[in-house]
C-alpha cells in the first residue's frame, strides 16, 4: 500500500512538472544602448511591458522581455563574440552593424513579419552598412555634439574641436571611452578622416589624445549623466540626443556641432539598428518585438524618452510629437540646413580593414596605459606632497614641544 502511494505521488509529481513546463513563459532578450528605451518612469509608457501585453492580447500567450544594456559597440561586440549570452535582439550603430554581417554573426531579418518596416524612410534604406537591407531595420539616428556648462565655459571658445583641448577647463574635460568615438574626436579636430587606413594618420591621432590626457578629468560613456548634470564636469562631446535628457536636471548645459574652417559640419553621423544575432534562439520572436517597437505608440514614446532623431514616418510626422518635443530640440536633432542623404556617407564611421582594426586597438590601449600612468603619477604626487606636510607639520609640533624645555 504504501509503495502504491509512492508510485501515485511520483507519478503526480511528474504531471504537475509537465504541465508546469508547458506554461513556461516565452522569453525575448534584448541587448540595447543604456538610457534608449522608454522605461516608464516620469509618466512614460513602460515599452517592454507594453510588448508583453500586446503579444497575450494578440497570441494569447504570457511572454517576457529580459532587458540588458551596454555602453559601447565594442563592449557589445565583445559579448556576442565571447557566446557568452544569447540574445535575440540588439541595437548596434552602422561600422558595427557592417563589422557583424562581415563575420557573419548576424541573422537575415524575415520583413513579412514586419510589415511596419514600410514605416522607415526611405533615406534610410540602401546605407553602406547593409545595402541590400537584410540584416538591420533602423532605430535612431544622430550626430555627435560637445556639450558644455555655460555657467562655466566661455563663449568665445565654443565652435570648434578646440574646446576639448582647452588648458583653461584643465580637469572639467571628459573624454569618450571607446575607441572609434574618442579618436573620432581628434581626427575631427586635425581633419583627417575618420575612415582612413593610414597608420600614420591613426598615430597623428594618437598624439592628439595624448596631448589631451593632462586636461582630461576622466573617460566616460553613461557617467557622463551623473557628471555633466551634476556640474563635476563642464565640457564633454557626446550624443545630441543625450544631450536633451541632460538639461533637464541642468539648464545651464548647452550645446553645439562642431565645424570645420569652412563652417561645415566636422562630427559623426550615426544610425542605430535592430538586428537580430546568429542563432538568436528566437528569431520569429524578435521579428515581432521590432515589428512591435515601430508602430506608432511606442516608437514616439521611444523617441521622445531618449530625444534622439527618429527614422521612423510614424515619428517625424506625428504632430503630437513636434508638439511635445519642442522648437528647440526639434532644431536640434533635425537642424533645417542639414541633409541626412547629402551627409551620411561622408561622416558617418565605416567599418574598418582587419589590420586596420588591430592598429586601432593597439593604439586605444596604448592611451589607456598612457592614461594610467599619468593618474598614478598624479597620485603618487598628491601622497608625497601630503605626506611631507605631515612631517612638517610633526617636526614643527615636535620643535615647539621641545622649546618648552629650555
Amino acid at each position: 500500500m504504501k509503495k502504491l502511494s509512492l508510485a501515485v505521488m511520483l507519478l503526480l509529481c511528474l504531471l504537475l512538472c509537465g504541465c508546469g513546463s508547458s506554461n513556461t513563459k516565452k522569453v525575448v532578450n534584448v541587448y540595447n544602448w543604456g538610457e534608449y528605451i522608454s522605461d516608464g518612469s516620469e509618466g512614460s509608457l513602460d515599452a517592454n511591458a507594453a510588448f508583453e501585453e500586446y503579444y497575450y492580447e494578440t497570441y494569447g500567450e504570457e511572454i517576457e522581455v529580459v532587458y540588458t544594456t551596454f555602453a559601447s559597440n565594442e563592449d557589445m561586440y565583445a559579448k556576442l563574440k565571447s557566446g557568452a549570452a544569447g540574445y535575440d535582439v540588439v541595437v548596434p550603430s552602422d561600422y558595427m552593424i557592417a563589422r557583424l554581417i562581415e563575420e557573419d554573426m548576424l541573422e537575415k531579418i524575415d520583413f513579412s513579419n514586419i510589415p511596419n518596416y514600410a514605416n522607415i524612410s526611405d533615406e534610410f534604406r540602401g546605407l553602406y552598412y547593409d545595402p541590400k537591407n537584410e540584416y538591420s531595420i533602423p532605430y535612431t539616428y544622430g550626430m555627435v555634439g560637445i556639450i558644455y556648462n555655460s555657467a562655466v565655459v566661455d563663449e568665445a571658445d565654443v565652435g570648434k574641436w578646440d574646446l576639448m583641448w582647452n588648458e583653461k577647463y584643465t580637469g572639467r574635460i571628459l573624454q569618450f571611452n571607446n575607441s572609434r568615438d574618442a579618436f573620432g574626436t581628434a581626427m575631427y579636430k586635425l581633419g583627417i578622416d575618420v575612415n582612413t587606413t593610414s597608420e600614420s594618420e591613426w598615430r597623428a591621432a594618437l598624439d592628439e589624445l595624448k596631448a589631451q590626457q593632462p586636461v582630461v578629468q576622466g573617460y566616460v560613456m553613461d557617467e557622463i549623466f551623473n557628471k555633466m548634470e551634476s556640474g563635476e564636469a563642464s565640457i564633454s562631446a557626446y550624443y545630441a540626443g543625450d544631450y536633451l535628457c541632460m538639461t533637464e536636471n541642468n539648464e545651464d548645459l548647452a550645446f553645439y556641432y562642431p565645424t570645420d574652417s569652412e563652417g561645415n559640419y566636422a562630427t559623426n553621423l550615426f544610425v542605430d539598428a535592430y538586428c537580430i544575432p546568429k542563432g538568436a534562439a528566437n528569431k520569429e520572436l524578435a521579428e515581432i518585438y521590432i515589428n512591435y517597437m515601430l508602430s506608432e505608440e511606442p516608437a514616439i514614446a521611444n523617441a521622445e524618452y531618449i530625444y534622439y532623431a527618429s527614422p521612423n514616418s510614424a515619428v517625424y510626422e506625428s504632430e503630437v510629437y513636434i508638439e511635445d518635443m519642442g522648437e528647440d530640440a526639434m532644431n536640434i536633432l533635425y537642424p533645417d540646413d542639414f541633409s541626412f542623404a547629402e551627409n551620411y556617407n561622408k561622416m558617418s564611421y565605416h567599418n574598418l580593414n582587419s589590420e586596420t582594426l588591430k592598429l586601432v586597438n593597439n593604439l586605444w590601449e596604448e592611451l589607456k596605459i598612457s592614461s594610467a600612468t599619468g593618474e598614478t603619477v598624479y597620485v603618487l604626487a598628491i601622497a608625497i606632497i601630503v605626506a611631507l606636510i605631515v612631517y612638517a607639520i610633526f617636526h614643527t609640533v615636535r620643535k615647539r614641544k621641545r622649546a618648552k624645555y629650555y
